[in-house]
């Protein structure tokens, strides 16, 4: 377990703790925006909307159809990283700087995305949580009827 609480995050799901343990050597501007948010509350309650089975789980959407954010966009932090299973890494549109507050979560490896979207964690614990995410259409893009939901994300230093 990672013994940095400030860069440390619980993301609690229906079937338990998932920890992350954040990346700021990678995304340091990645990382300050999703504890601003997790801080806030922001991703209480959003739903997974997009889930492909062997490949990830992606969140972090108020609309929850993949057309939503915070409405702050971020500058690109491309690092030489893997996605590997439990790389958590920021979602985006077509052009690289605008990630918002969209991320992923891996659910296996996936090098065609490497050096094309920001990393900012990798799952240490609870990755069996993340696999129970239900999954989404194949046929429809991965996306979700009635889809889990983050019950919680939380800073590790704030939790008592």
């Amino acid at each position: 377990m990672s013994a940095d609480l400030e860069n440390t995050l619980y993301l609690e799901l229906k079937d338990g703790r998932v920890v992350i343990e954040m990346r700021p050597d990678l995304a340091p501007n990645h990382v300050a925006r999703i504890k601003e948010l997790a801080r806030e509350g922001f991703y209480d309650g959003i739903v997974f909307h997009r889930v492909i089975d062997g490949f990830m789980a992606q969140t972090g959407d108020p609309k929850g159809n993949g057309t939503g954010g915070s409405g702050q966009n971020l500058s690109a932090e491309f690092s030489g990283e893997a996605h590997i299973e439990g790389t958590c890494s920021m979602a985006r549109a077509a052009h690289p700087d605008s990630a918002d507050s969209q991320f992923f979560i891996m659910f296996a490896p996936a090098p065609h995305l490497d050096s094309q979207y920001s990393i900012w964690g990798q799952v240490v614990e609870g990755m069996e949580h993340v696999h129970n995410i239900k999954k989404g259409d194949g046929m429809m893009n991965g996306s979700v009827a009635d889809p889990d939901k983050i019950v919680s994300l939380k800073v590790a230093a704030d939790v008592q």
